[in-house]
């Protein structure tokens, strides 16, 4: 989709710090793309009290027999 858009110069040059990417296109295409990923994800808040543990889970056992 070709659209016409004004960007804050110093965001722009900002957001080019953090990548190896060239162009603006490029730049909007990566920042799209990162927004859909980081708003699609689950928000843990909506799954609170729907998850059933067994009775015999003890996370703090499972904790202390890791082996790092």
């Amino acid at each position: 989709m070709r659209t016409n858009i004004v960007l804050d110069d110093n965001l722009v040059q900002e957001a080019f710090k953090y990548t190896s990417i060239k162009t603006k296109k490029e730049l909007i295409t990566l920042a799209l793309k990162e927004f859909v990923r980081n708003h699609s994800r689950l928000d843990l808040r909506d799954i609170k009290g729907k998850i059933a543990f067994r009775k015999d889970y003890d996370y703090k056992k499972l904790r202390k027999d890791e082996k790092v």
